[in-house]
This record gives structure tokens, C-alpha cells and sequence, in this order.
């Protein structure tokens, strides 16, 4: 008998913890609504402690920045302001938030589009600015000057950078300046050099490819070295996020669900997926073409490792690796990881609302939650959730529906396999929700409400818990 079609999460001491308590989980659910989202603060200390170890092994100086747009929680930024790692905000809204919680404007790199009064409060407090046109920069000089502040702090997003040999596809951006118009770019910097320092330079790809990272790390290098040439002292390199996370507890699951998807999509087999969707594979004349569109789930290099894995890369043109470069050059790098240092610091709840076979015989579960609350099919991760409380029981096969009155409203377009069969009542524990996929996307669609969110940690006898916003890290507070 072939073995069941699981895809089974990673987690961490402390969310199986939380898990192995279903009747506590229950009543808090029972009380604060489905879904419910739960963040786990110290983890994201532990995290943050993860990419300075890699920093200190190479005695690299700089700065981790969180991007704040991974979560909203306000228990994990207070957390990190309690702490020394940095923040990236993207909006004035994300600024706000992270000045209420603790951080100081040297600590914080604003970044993304940005409106008059973001880059007014940025200027104002003494956060990094990271420039994104030369438009942004002269508005930015227009604010210092008309303001009387001090001079801003600037760092240059650069984007679409040349290969010097084998052409390296990079993913086309519409955010930062292209490396071939950095000379422009330091002309305006030079008309504002009383109002605006140039920090350095930096780069965020949309892309987990190593190969398109290196060539961008080589590319701010050269541009570091051509603006000490005009006269500059630029002093750190920024190299973003997309670093990465391991979904999966198994590598040899991950290759045999995907294996037998192509099957599924060739007709060789049952569907595995609503209305055997392929995830961007499909069959043609008994041929499987395209691409398998999912995010790479099971990762044996992820997170800090993964930066580990880049700085060791070798420069094709200054023939040293990254590390060694920035080191012999005194240059600070910095990095902004979101998903990556969300990585194992929550889960989403979400109560089972009704279980039912369709007109077509597919099993489906309904939920008391949306695919805007739990958007990990929406960002193309493929895990299984953890089903409460747990019993002995057949293996079964179901789809995960949400609550609107939409046709696309799935939570998984493929079948979960389930430990045994589900009924109302039941909660569905989706584990790792913290990066990007438990209030990214929320919203109140058709009036439905959108998950609260409730901050553990460890207590005497097991863990306690608190109302996110109750959440501040002072010991008096966690008991």
C-alpha cells in the first residue's frame, strides 16, 4: 500500500507545546473567535540571535533589520524593540506602530513607496531612508531644508543589474533605479550633500535565487567603489530578505507529493487537487508541460544558513568571496528579513464550521475562517494542518473551504490528507502563519470578522498567554 499524501509541518518545541494542550486552544477560540492567530515573541529573539551568529563567525559588522510588513503583531515588535535588532517599515502607518512600540528612529529603515508625510516622520525621528527614484531624494532634500532637520541618512535601491558573463535571468522589479543610472543618482545626491548622507546601497529582489542575489551584491559593490569616487563615503551594504523558510518536517514527503502531482495532472492517477488544478503543470497530447508554480516548501537551505551559503559565494569579477570583501572594504552589511525571522513565531486556529460531500462527491470542510485570513495557498505553500484534538481514526481525505460566498474561496485548492475524519467542532491548527500568511492579506470580506491575535510564552507548568496588544516584554507582564 502506497503511503498516505502528508505534508507534514515543521514546528517548534514551543508551538507543539501549544498544541498539546486542544481543550485550552478550544476555549480561547471559543471566546475570542474563529480564527484565531497566536505569535510566539521569544522565537523571533531566537531568530534574530540566528543571523548575528553568522555575522560574529565572520566578524562582519551591521544590522538586522525585521520587515514589519511580514506581520502585523504588535507582541513580536515590542518584543524586537526590546532587543537590538532593527526594523523596516514600509508605509507611515508601519513607522507609527513601531515608534509607539519602543524603537528609535536610528533603528528603524524606511522603505517601499512613499507619501509626503512617511518621508516627513522618517526625516523627523532619524530613520534610514531607503531611496527608491531620484524624485524620492529631492523631495526628501525639500522636506529637510524646509523643516531645518538634520542631514538624512539615504541609502540608494538599485535594481536590474548587468551580468559580466553567463547572462543571469532576473526577475524584471519596478522598484529602485537601474545600476546603469546610479550616476544620475549621485548628481542629485550631490546637489543635496547639506541635507542628505548617503548611508550606501542596496538591493531587494523577489526572488529566493542565489545566482540573481550574487550578481545584485556584486553590482552594489561597484557601485560602493564609484561613489567613494565621486567623493562619497558610503559606508553599508543592504541586501534585503529573501532568505527563505523550511515548511516541512520531511524531504522525502515533499518529493513524493510533487512527484505524484505531475501524475495526477497526466491523468495517471486520481486528482489530487480541486478540479485537478496542476499548480501551473499541465498535460498535453499525454506530455507534462509548464512549470510547477509552488513555493519550494522543503528547504535544505534556508533562513540564516542561507545568507551563510551567500556570503561564501565567490564575486565573478573581484574574485574573493562576499564575506571577504566586505570585511577587507569595512563595509556594514545589513539585511531585512521578514518571512525568515517569522519563521516558527505563530499558527492560525480555525474552528471546523460543517463537513459535507459535494454534488461531485468531492469531501469538502468548511471553516470558520477565509483564504485572506490563512493565505498560504495564496503565496503558493503547500502544508498540511495540524487537526484538533487528536484520536485514533482513518486517514481522510478532504478540501478546505472558507467562509465567503465566493467560488475561489480555498483555503487548500489540493486535498489534505487528515489523520482521521474531521467534524464540526474540530479546530484545524495551520502551523508557521507568522510570515506573511495569517493577516497579510486579512481583510473583513462580506462582513466577516478577521482572526484576533493572542501572544505565548513559556510559563511555570507550560505557557501562558495574553492579548497581542497586552503583550510588552518586561518580565512582570509574562507571568
Amino acid at each position: 500500500m502506497k503511503p498516505e499524501l502528508v505534508l507534514t509541518p515543521l514546528m517548534s518545541g514551543l508551538i507543539r507545546d501549544v498544541l498539546a494542550v486542544p481543550e485550552r486552544l478550544s476555549a480561547m477560540v471559543d471566546a475570542l473567535g474563529s480564527p484565531l492567530n497566536i505569535v510566539v515573541p521569544e522565537q523571533i529573539t531566537a531568530n534574530v540571535a540566528e543571523y548575528r551568529a553568522v555575522y560574529d563567525r565572520r566578524r562582519l559588522s551591521g544590522e538586522v533589520y525585521f520587515a514589519h510588513k511580514a506581520n502585523r503583531s504588535s507582541a513580536l515588535i515590542r518584543e524586537l524593540a526590546a532587543g537590538e535588532c532593527g526594523v523596516d517599515v514600509a508605509s507611515l502607518g508601519e513607522l507609527r506602530h513601531v515608534l509607539a512600540a519602543g524603537f528609535s528612529g536610528d533603528r528603524i529603515m524606511a522603505t517601499g513607496p512613499k507619501d509626503t508625510e512617511f518621508l516627513w516622520l522618517a526625516a523627523r525621528v532619524g530613520a534610514v531612508v531607503n531611496a527608491d527614484s531620484r524624485a524620492e531624494l529631492r523631495e526628501l532634500a525639500a522636506i529637510a531644508t524646509r523643516f531645518g532637520l538634520p542631514p538624512v541618512r539615504v541609502m540608494i535601491r538599485l535594481s536590474a543589474f548587468d551580468s559580466p558573463g553567463v547572462p543571469i535571468l532576473s526577475r524584471p522589479s519596478r522598484f529602485g533605479v537601474h545600476a546603469r543610472e546610479l550616476a544620475d543618482v549621485l548628481d542629485t545626491l550631490d546637489e543635496h550633500r547639506a541635507v542628505l548622507r548617503l548611508l550606501g546601497v542596496s538591493y531587494h529582489l523577489d526572488t529566493t535565487g542565489i545566482e540573481e542575489k550574487a550578481l545584485a551584491l556584486e553590482g552594489c559593490l561597484l557601485a560602493m567603489h564609484e561613489a567613494l569616487g565621486r567623493g562619497f563615503a558610503p559606508t553599508a551594504i543592504d541586501i534585503g530578505g529573501g532568505f527563505g523558510v523550511n515548511y516541512l518536517a520531511d524531504r522525502g514527503e515533499w518529493e513524493r507529493y510533487t512527484t505524484e502531482l505531475g501524475t495526477a495532472v497526466l491523468g495517471l492517477r486520481p486528482p489530487m487537487t480541486w478540479q485537478n488544478h496542476g499548480y501551473g503543470l499541465r498535460a498535453e497530447a499525454g506530455t507534462l508541460r509548464g512549470a510547477l508554480g509552488v513555493y519550494p516548501a522543503y528547504r535544505d537551505t534556508a533562513g540564516a544558513r542561507y545568507l551563510d551559503e551567500l556570503l561564501d559565494r565567490e564575486s565573478v569579477s573581484l574574485e574573493r568571496s562576499f564575506a571577504t570583501l566586505l570585511l577587507e572594504n569595512l563595509y556594514d552589511l545589513y539585511t531585512e528579513p521578514g518571512r525568515a525571522l517569522a519563521d516558527q513565531c505563530g499558527l492560525t486556529l480555525a474552528r471546523i464550521a460543517e463537513v459535507r460531500t459535494t454534488h461531485s462527491g468531492d469531501p469538502l470542510v468548511r471553516l470558520a475562517a477565509n483564504s485572506r485570513d490563512i493565505s498560504a495557498e495564496e503565496h503558493a505553500v503547500l502544508m498540511d494542518p495540524v487537526l484538533l484534538p487528536s484520536r485514533p481514526g482513518t486517514p481522510t481525505g478532504v478540501y478546505l473551504a472558507g467562509n465567503l460566498c465566493l467560488e475561489d474561496d480555498l483555503i487548500t485548492r489540493r486535498q489534505v490528507t487528515l489523520p482521521r475524519p474531521p467534524e464540526p467542532g474540530d479546530l484545524l491548527a495551520f502551523v508557521n502563519t507568522a510570515g506573511y500568511f495569517m493577516d497579510f492579506a486579512a481583510d473583513h470580506a462580506l462582513m466577516q470578522p478577521i482572526a484576533r491575535t493572542v501572544a505565548v510564552h513559556r510559563a511555570a507548568g507550560g505557557w501562558s498567554w495574553c492579548l497581542d496588544e497586552q503583550y510588552w516584554p518586561v518580565k512582570g507582564n509574562r507571568s
